[in-house]
C-alpha cells in the first residue's frame, strides 16, 4: 500500500498555478492583440516598409533586455514584486503606443514597443514561477497548466482587436488603449500569489557554477538551444503572418483568425503536455515539437490560400508548444536552486536575442526578399530548415551520448 504521507503536498503550488494560469490567460491577450496589429500598425507609420516589423522586433529586444535584471529582482524581492513591474511596463508600453499612433510618430510607437517587452520578458517567467513550489513530480504539469492559460488569451486577444482597431477614428489606437486596460486590472491577481522569497544565502552558501559552466553543461546547452529555436522559428513566421494575409489579398480579420488558430494551437496542448512528458520522457516531446515546426514550413510552402495559412500557423503553435515546454522542462531539472537567479535570466536572455533577431528578419523576408507577399512568405518559411537542423542535430546528440550530464 502506498504511504500518502510520503505524497509531496503541492496545495501552495496548485494556488500559484491558478493564479498564474488566470494571469496568462488575461494579461497574456495583449501579446496576441500586438502581435496582431503591431506590424500593421508600424506599416501605417514606417517611412520603409522594410521596416514594418521593427516594432515587434523592438518588443522582443526589450524582453530580451529586461530579462536578467528582472531574474534577479525577483531572486531578491521575489516574483509578485517582479510580475507587479511587468505589468506596469506592459501599460506604460501601451500608453507610449497609443500616443505615438495619435502623433503618427514612429519613433515614439517604437519607443512603446520597446517598454512594452519588459512586460513579455515578465510574462516569460511565469513558466518559472509555476515550478517554484512544486515537488519534481508535479513540474512539469505546473509548467504545463501555466502555459495552458493561454488558450484563454488566444481567444481573448485577437477578439479584442476586432472590437477595438477601428473604434477610433485612428486606427489601431483603441487596440493600445485597451492593453492599458488590461494591465492595470490583470495586475490584482498578483495580491493572491504565494511564492516565498528566495532566502538570502549566507557566506558559506553554495556559489553555484558559474553562467560559462551552466551553458557547457550538455543538457543545459540542448535545452536552451531547442527553446531558442522553437521560439524563434514560431516568432519569425508568426510576426510576418498578418503581413502576408493580408498581401495576399484577404482582410484584416481574416488575419485576427488565423492568430486566433495559432494561438489556440500554442496553447491547448498545454492540458496534456505535461503529462505526455512523464510518459515518454522529455527528449521525445521536444523532438515531436522540432518535427511539427517542420511541417509547418512544409505546408506553408505549398502555396497562399486562406487553409495554408490556417493549418501551417495551427502547426507552427503546435510545435512550439511540445519544443519549447520540452525544453524549459528541462532546464528546470538540470540546475540548483540557488542557481535559478543566474541560469533562468541568462536562459531568457539567449532566447529572446534569438527571437528579436527572427522577428528583425522577419519584416525584411517577407518586404523585401521578393517581388511580392507570396515571395516574401516563401522566403520566411525557408528561412526555417538550417536552424531546425541546427535544434535536431543537438538533441540527437545529446540522446546519444554515454554519459549524459
Amino acid at each position: 500500500m502506498t504511504d500518502i504521507t510520503a505524497l509531496p503536498d503541492d496545495s501552495r503550488a496548485k494556488r500559484n498555478v491558478t493564479v498564474l494560469t488566470m494571469a496568462q490567460a488575461f494579461l497574456g491577450a495583449q501579446m496576441a492583440m500586438i502581435f496582431v496589429v503591431g506590424g500593421l500598425a508600424g506599416q501605417t507609420l514606417a517611412s520603409n516598409a522594410c521596416f514594418a516589423t521593427l516594432p515587434i522586433s523592438l518588443i522582443v529586444l526589450g524582453s530580451m533586455l529586461a530579462a536578467n535584471p528582472l531574474s534577479w529582482f525577483m531572486q531578491r524581492a521575489g516574483r509578485k514584486a517582479g510580475f507587479f513591474v511587468g505589468a506596469g511596463a506592459g501599460a506604460t508600453g501601451a500608453a507610449i503606443g497609443a500616443y505615438g499612433l495619435y502623433l503618427a510618430s514612429f519613433p515614439v510607437f517604437l519607443a512603446g514597443s520597446l517598454i512594452t517587452g519588459v512586460y513579455m520578458s515578465a510574462q516569460g517567467f511565469y513558466r518559472f514561477a509555476a515550478a517554484d513550489t512544486a515537488s519534481d513530480a508535479f513540474r512539469p504539469k505546473a509548467i504545463s497548466y501555466v502555459m495552458a492559460g493561454g488558450l484563454a488569451s488566444a481567444v481573448l486577444g485577437p477578439q479584442l482587436v476586432k472590437v477595438t482597431s477601428q473604434a477610433m477614428v485612428i486606427p489601431f489606437m483603441g487596440t493600445y488603449i485597451a492593453v492599458v486596460v488590461l494591465n492595470l486590472v490583470g495586475a490584482l491577481l498578483f495580491l493572491f500569489l504565494d511564492i516565498p522569497k528566495p532566502p538570502v544565502p549566507s557566506e558559506d552558501a553554495p556559489k553555484g557554477r558559474s553562467r560559462w559552466e551552466l551553458l557547457t553543461t550538455p543538457r543545459i546547452a540542448v535545452a536552451v538551444i531547442c527553446a531558442m529555436v522553437s521560439y524563434a522559428l514560431m516568432n519569425l513566421v508568426m510576426t510576418s503572418t498578418p503581413l502576408a494575409v493580408v498581401g495576399c489579398g484577404f482582410e484584416t480579420d481574416d488575419a485576427a483568425n488565423i492568430v486566433t488558430g495559432h494561438v489556440l494551437a500554442m496553447f491547448a496542448p498545454s492540458f496534456f503536455t505535461g503529462h505526455l512528458i512523464a510518459r515518454f520522457g522529455v527528449e521525445k516531446i521536444v523532438g515531436t515539437g522540432l518535427v511539427i515546426l517542420a511541417a509547418a514550413g512544409a505546408v506553408a510552402l505549398q502555396g497562399v490560400a486562406i487553409e495554408n495559412f490556417f493549418i501551417a500557423l495551427i502547426l507552427l503553435g503546435l510545435g512550439w508548444n511540445f519544443g519549447f515546454i520540452g525544453a524549459t522542462t528541462m532546464l528546470a531539472g538540470a540546475h540548483e536552486p540557488h542557481e535559478r537567479g543566474r541560469m533562468q535570466g541568462l536562459n531568457d536572455v539567449l532566447v529572446f536575442g534569438g527571437v528579436t533577431l527572427a522577428s528583425l528578419a522577419s519584416g525584411g523576408l517577407m518586404n523585401c526578399s521578393g517581388g511580392n507577399a507570396q515571395e516574401g512568405w516563401m522566403s520566411v518559411n525557408l528561412a526555417m530548415v538550417p536552424f531546425l537542423a541546427l535544434a535536431g542535430g543537438a538533441l540527437i546528440w545529446l540522446i546519444l551520448r554515454p554519459d549524459d550530464a
